[in-house]
């Protein structure tokens, strides 16, 4: 089994991983897990707000690193706190993989030279790596737990895994 230096993760990979049941598995696939106090803080809410979510305090592997500045630029990007913080960490500490779903810091986080992975990523290196059998339940799942996954994005997923 191949592990990964370290992953910096958003908000979204953390809910859907954790939704779709998988969450416990990111130690297997990465050294360290770092998410910042801004992707905590927009769980938080969410659970207030009465939407299932994880509660990072249960995860001993998961550590809350924050970064030391925000680029200037992308102050003006329509990207949320948890998204500025978790890039801004990974720009600190460029040899992560930097774990984002939104198009938008997706692209930003590729122009700053990131490695960027996203939840369908993650779900297609644990099929790799022989954790699941077969990914396209999981990703039925990731729709049903509210992730936008187009026909085309799914169909290219099952392609790269394989399963098509």
């Amino acid at each position: 089994m191949t592990k990964f230096i370290n992953a910096i993760s958003n908000t979204s990979p953390l809910l859907y991983l954790y939704r779709i049941g998988v969450i416990d598995w990111l130690p297997e696939l990465f050294g360290e897990i770092w998410t910042p106090e801004a992707v905590k803080s927009e769980l938080l809410v969410g659970g207030h707000k009465g939407y299932v979510v994880p509660k990072l305090s249960d995860y001993s592997w998961l550590q809350i690193v924050n970064p030391q500045s925000l680029p200037s630029e992308w102050l003006s990007l329509d990207l949320g706190p948890g998204e500025l913080a978790a890039m801004s960490l990974a720009i600190e500490n460029p040899d992560s993989i930097v774990l984002l779903d939104d198009m938008l810091a997706r692209r930003t986080a590729r122009a700053a030279g990131l490695n960027v992975w996203g939840t369908l990523k993650v779900l297609l290196e644990l099929k790799h790596q022989g954790f699941i059998k077969s990914i396209e339940p999981f990703v039925n799942q990731l729709s049903d737990a509210g992730m936008w996954v187009s026909n085309e994005v799914k169909h290219r997923i099952l392609v790269l895994a394989g399963e098509l």
